[in-house]
């Protein structure tokens, strides 16, 4: 009689030993699952900043040759793509010209620099900085979030 009540016992302990495991199991998963959905918007993030600042700074390389630096140069280019509390982006292209005197002497002073190498003939360069601006996707509140900067640079004959 000893042995059919060490039965149903043995039972409940195998299935609390099981539901234990299983749970554990599953609380595993769940934590890497949270883990990968939060490292990919990252990437995501990242990859689109990237993107908008090869996609500007090229836009500003066609703005700057279709732009008559006789009368005016191009300095800057900001915008805004989407919502920039609620999972946007805030891009500001910045202008810096190379060359003589002549070439760049329309362009806003603080963004000129003369070139002691260049000449007539030398092709005038532009020093182009793309700043890409968002919020972090996974914040509580990403309204609250702090700024994320993505910077390129690039040096440009023109």
């Amino acid at each position: 009689m000893k042995n059919s009540n060490l039965k149903p016992a043995f039972s409940m302990l195998t299935a609390i030993i099981v539901i234990l495991l299983m749970s554990s199991v599953s609380m595993y998963v769940l934590n890497t699952s949270a883990s990968i959905v939060k490292s990919t918007t990252t990437q995501y993030q990242r990859e689109q900043a990237m993107l908008y600042a090869k996609s500007f700074t090229e836009y500003a390389i066609m703005a700057i040759g279709a732009n008559d630096r006789n009368t005016n140069c191009l300095d800057d280019i900001d915008t805004t793509i989407g919502d920039v509390n609620n999972g946007g982006y805030r891009i500001n292209v910045r202008v810096a010209y190379i060359g003589t005197n002549a070439e760049v002497n329309n362009c806003s002073t603080a963004r000129k620099l003369y070139s002691n190498v260049a000449t007539s003939s030398t092709p005038i360069s532009v020093i182009i900085d793309t700043y890409v601006r968002y919020k972090d996707a996974d914040h509580p509140e990403i309204s609250k979030a702090p700024w994320i900067t993505y910077h390129r640079r690039t040096l440009q004959k023109i």
